[in-house]
């Protein structure tokens, strides 16, 4: 199993693939596009698409992309259901938190449509006792009051101090805006009813990639360690500081790792 803790240094633009893909060419001489990969991105908590706009872009030349809209459902499993319905016959799959829970039960249930999976800032846990009650607890005060989006306060758990303030913030709360307070709270509900994803995953079979920012407060690095443990052939990548939205956080550095992962051999 591959571990790899990654240097903002060690990025150039030629590997971050900013250039685009070398021309193929057929037996007749004539130019073929290469054939891009059908990836389905699955967001977070409070997340819309914008959380993956930058893979979207910068993987443009191999990845024909997907990205699931997770604030309709209440449960994990619904969301994967129908995350399932509108996919492609078959797909690479990349989920951040919450998306890392739909993805895990993508894989319980139809791991023969999934060639690679990609987790980042996730987790394989249910939740406590305690983080239950504690959504719980939001819910019921978010019901009570009007929905006030990324607080200070919940966005140093989320981001690096280093991005507190400035571009990543403001589209953490741009997104929660978007997202807002209904979907929330179905979310949350999802979240603190998710199943326990530990025992299942040595039963997945595809290449795997596992992402975690060095400073992440919600899924710490200890819960991507075992995720990656427990699947046979995984890698296992930590950033540097960065807490839980590696995807808007260090974005070239996710770009490339997944520009490797797409270029693994599918299951």
């Amino acid at each position: 199993m591959a571990s790899l803790a990654i240097d903002t240094a060690e990025f150039t633009a030629e590997t971050l693939g900013s250039r685009p893909a070398p021309a193929k060419w057929n037996r007749k001489g004539v130019n073929a596009a290469p054939a891009l990969e059908p990836v389905v991105f699955l967001p977070g908590l409070l997340c819309d698409q914008s959380l993956w706009r930058q893979q979207v872009h910068a993987l443009s030349d191999v990845a024909a992309p997907m990205i699931a809209d997770l604030t309709l459902d209440d449960t994990i499993g619904a969301m994967a259901e129908r995350t399932l319905a509108a996919a492609p016959r078959r797909f690479s799959l990349a989920g951040l938190s919450m998306g890392g829970y739909v993805a895990l039960e993508i894989m319980r249930r139809a791991p023969e449509r999934v060639s690679r999976l990609a987790l980042i800032n996730s987790s394989a846990r249910s939740d406590t006792p305690e983080r239950s009650r504690q959504r719980q607890a939001g819910i019921e005060s978010l019901r009570r009051g009007k929905f006030v989006g990324i607080t200070h306060r919940l966005l140093g758990e989320l981001v690096h101090a280093d991005n507190t303030v400035g571009p990543v913030a403001d589209e953490m709360r741009g997104m929660a805006s978007r997202v807002g307070g209904d979907a929330f709270i179905r979310q949350q509900h999802a979240i603190m009813t998710r199943p326990d994803s530990l025992d299942s995953l040595h039963a997945i079979r595809v290449p795997t990639m596992v992402v975690v920012g060095d400073g992440d407060r919600i899924t710490p690095p200890d819960h991507a360690r075992e995720i990656h443990e427990r699947i046979a052939g995984s890698s296992f990548h930590t950033i540097g500081a960065c807490g839980h939205m590696a995807a808007l956080e260090h974005p070239e550095q996710v770009n490339f790792l997944l520009r490797g992962w797409l270029q693994r051999s599918a299951a």
